[in-house]
């Protein structure tokens, strides 16, 4: 999402989705509502970037604004904004850089900034997806003493660094200018440390955790669920999302079938929320049987 009026910029690399302003976004999120979805997850995309992306926390921003809109005009949908920095920093990273490597304990600051601007604006919950040490806790904190202990956090506790995430670096502009992510996000062929970010982030107050992405790694959303019995997510990312259309545009495959197994899959590893592109089409479909 991003400032302006009747904006809708098409994602090439994800049919279907786009780029909007706050009063498109609201007409996607009436349709969501109308099919069933139960709460929608807000991206914002500002008009200047800067080294610590001081835009995150802008009450004019475009998450800001559009979660006002939402509870004003939708209440009942749950609204959920991403924290991090990676669409706000002119480098593309998850925070502060300090000799080319990100600043774990000076991102913390901005991560709560923007945390705490969302909540001002009326989210639901909040969910840090920067992969730093700390931020739960550091999150919690700021909210509690900004007076907003009821806002929920959903972590993205098992943040893969995976190559399924390139189409959303296309629609969210936040690819790095130099290095990767590697050093912050995990290692794709490590389960344990998954295990690890994630109790340490139930440990600091997470209401929710996160598994991403969830069809390479439904092992992790079973070991998450069945080790800590806490609500898990599964994010099913952008390249799971359009490897499905691109196939099902050549008729290699069916589309909604295959999203419903795939979306069945998740559930059946455990997930107890699943964030999809497909939500509105999955809920129309479920709708309809």
């Amino acid at each position: 999402m991003r400032d302006g009026k009747k904006l809708r910029r098409p994602i090439s690399s994800m049919p279907g989705v786009s780029q909007t302003s706050v009063d498109e976004m609201l007409r996607d999120a009436e349709a969501a509502a109308e099919a069933g979805v139960g709460g929608i997850i807000l991206f914002g995309i500002p008009e200047k970037k800067d080294a610590k992306g001081s835009s995150a926390w802008d009450e004019k921003g475009p998450v800001q604004r559009g979660v006002k809109a939402l509870k004003s005009e939708l209440p009942d949908l749950a609204v959920i904004t991403d924290v991090c920095m990676c669409e706000y920093t002119d480098h593309g990273h998850c925070g502060v850089l300090r000799d080319g490597e990100v600043d774990n304990d000076a991102t913390l600051d901005l991560l709560t900034r923007s945390a705490v601007s969302h909540a001002r604006a009326g989210a639901d919950i909040v969910a840090p997806s920067d992969m730093m040490d700390g931020r739960v806790r550091a999150v919690r904190a700021a909210l509690d003493n900004d007076g907003w202990e009821n806002a929920a956090i959903l972590s993205y506790a098992a943040k893969y660094a995976s190559a399924y995430y390139g189409p959303f670096r296309e629609a969210a502009e936040s690819a790095p200018k130099t290095g990767d992510r590697r050093g912050y996000q995990m290692d794709p062929a490590n389960t344990d440390e998954a295990l690890r970010e994630v109790i340490a982030d139930i440990n600091e107050g997470a209401d929710a955790v996160m598994v991403k992405p969830a069809g390479p790694y439904l092992d992790i959303v079973a070991r998450v669920k069945g080790e800590t019995g806490y609500p898990v997510a599964a994010y099913q990312v952008s390249g799971e999302y359009a490897m499905i259309c691109a196939a099902a545009d050549k008729q290699w495959i069916d589309r909604e079938g295959v999203m419903m197994e795939s979306l069945l899959g998740i559930r059946r590893a455990g997930a107890d929320f699943i964030v999809t592109y497909f939500a509105v089409a999955a809920a129309t479909a479920l709708q309809g049987r």
